[in-house]
């Protein structure tokens, strides 16, 4: 174990590596989770049912003064003061009865693999972070060696004025110990998101590997898809398509030799989830997988995916395997389509659009999709545009432009074509129109992804300048055109004026670090 590096070695009873069935079996025995109807692990993760991203903080050394993009997404934290609370870890670590290590992987392709040690006082949790992450096989266990560790003491809870830290959770990221420690939170995603965030600092200045918060799956004819996209765009969805092969559900890298997968398993968010809508996330929830914060029967337990009681940010655990026709490797060649996932609530953005690479990366650059009322305390209006760039600025710690220099670089190195697809409102903003029908969607997709549209008649959206598809197979014709569905037509003028308004605002901010080309490529 790596612990004694952290000067941890008075431990209680370590349980390393244990099989799926025995962590599910402990965590009901010390009442951590209960058993759902479809066999699955159900754990509530008390006060924090999200990530917390105005407590994640990144460690100030000499190897992340320089290269980090610091601000409110990456802040700063000092080393020193670190190292006290890294020692407090060490004593609470040190006063459990027992601990559970989970020895696991973060990379498809050998050359670029992450050894990670979780280190948790919660069962349930390790039995999150196998699923999660990809499994080494039991003969390489034996001489495994870490190179991060993650620390996920959730009954460890800060003192702010003491600590200096925001509140009593705390997630701490340092470059140089290659160490998490996440405090204060049984929210597990913040294991899973911490380790993105190390790759994305760590392929591209290493490696020269573009890491990527995107879905990806593969056909029979081993054509390659990306998904980008926020939560609540469809990515999931959209990824996990009957017909194709999942490569991964979330985190990949683009190399040389194509692209591989980060995890060995799949974190989906499950609110309104069905068999009929989403059969292949439906099925993978059995056995082995963890629910967060859903809501049980008492009677027949149950799940009922519609109950946001808890949170609308209810979530699934299971490992890729459970995908029927998952791609084992988590490898596929370059890819033959990336596509842009947005649900824009205010029903203006046409259901596709074909981008040139300049466009891509203003809208990469961008990462924008709407949020809703009810799903953010103290919003403002029914709906809001949301920006996080390159559809997952929590996750990046160097400059967004770096992430983005590199798609544009890949996109015409492969001669790879990329389209932004609304996954959202046709016919009215949110409350009046409908969302685009989800088989609509996928035909487009399809389209895209099997070169139907690279030579498609298009003609220009005269608000964002996107260059729309006239017509597309399996597709009604009327939907392609977003002005045409709306009944008020100067209410759309008047939303699309507003939407493009705000991406423009949005872009200021890196209007001084990209090129003419890509600045001048967004909406009118």
């Amino acid at each position: 174990m790596t612990l004694e590096n952290f000067g941890i070695s008075h431990l209680g009873a370590v349980h390393e590596n244990l099989p799926p069935a025995r962590l599910v079996e402990t965590s009901i025995r010390r009442r951590e989770g209960m058993i759902a109807g479809n066999g699955s692990l159900v754990a509530r993760t008390g006060k924090r049912t999200g990530r917390s991203p105005k407590d994640r903080f990144i460690i100030e050394n000499e190897l992340t003064r320089g290269a980090v993009d610091w601000g409110a997404v990456n802040q700063p934290f000092e080393s020193s003061k670190f190292e006290k609370i890294l020692r407090g870890a060490a004593s609470y670590l040190e006063n459990l009865e027992e601990v559970w290590v989970v020895d696991a992987y973060a990379g498809a392709d050998p050359r670029y693999r992450l050894n990670v040690q979780v280190v948790t006082e919660y069962a349930w949790q390790a039995l999150f972070a196998q699923q999660l992450f990809r499994r080494p096989p039991r003969e390489e266990l034996e001489s495994f060696e870490a190179d991060w560790t993650v620390l996920s003491l959730p009954g460890l809870l800060m003192e702010p004025d003491e600590d200096d830290t925001n509140s009593e959770t705390f997630v701490g990221v340092d470059f140089e110990r290659k160490v998490v420690l996440v405090c204060g939170t049984r929210y597990a995603g913040e294991i899973k998101k911490s380790i993105f965030s190390v790759l994305n600092f760590v392929l591209p200045t290493d490696n020269d590997v573009f890491p990527m918060h995107c879905s990806a799956n593969m056909g029979e004819d081993e054509s390659v898809a990306l998904f980008f996209g926020l939560s609540g765009t469809g990515k999931t969805t959209l990824s996990a398509d009957p017909e194709r092969h999942l490569i991964g559900d979330d985190e990949h890298g683009w190399s040389d030799e194509g692209v591989f997968n980060f995890e060995g398993g799949c974190y989906a968010k499950t609110i309104d989830l069905s068999k009929e809508k989403e059969p292949q996330i439906y099925d993978a929830i059995r056995f082995g997988s963890v629910l967060e914060n859903v809501v049980l029967d008492r009677i027949t337990r149950d799940v009922d995916y519609t109950d946001d009681t808890v949170t609308e940010n209810t979530r699934a655990a299971y490992p890729l395997e459970y995908i029927e026709g998952a791609i084992e490797s988590g490898r596929g060649g370059h890819p033959n389509a990336v596509l842009f996932l947005t649900a824009d609530a205010f029903g203006v953005l046409p259901p596709v659009s074909a981008l040139s690479p300049e466009q891509a990366a203003y809208y990469f650059l961008s990462g924008y999709t709407a949020k809703l009322a009810g799903t953010e305390a103290d919003m403002e209006s029914d709906v809001e545009a949301t920006f996080s760039a390159c559809f997952g600025a929590p996750f990046l710690p160097l400059p967004a432009t770096t992430y983005a220099t590199m798609l544009s670089e890949r996109l015409k190195r492969h001669d790879v074509p990329c389209y932004l697809v609304n996954t959202g409102w046709s016919g009215g903003s949110y409350g009046v129109g409908e969302r685009v029908d989800i088989a609509a969607t996928r035909q487009i997709v399809r389209a895209a992804i099997e070169g139907r549209l690279g030579n498609a008649e298009t003609k220009e959206d005269p608000f964002f300048g996107l260059n729309v598809p006239v017509e597309i197979e399996g597709v009604p014709k009327g939907i392609l055109d977003p002005r045409g569905t709306w009944d008020d037509k100067e209410e759309y003028d008047e939303q699309a004026k507003k939407l493009a308004g705000l991406f423009r605002e949005n872009f200021k901010k890196f209007e001084g670090e990209v090129d003419a080309g890509v600045r001048d490529s967004g909406p009118r």
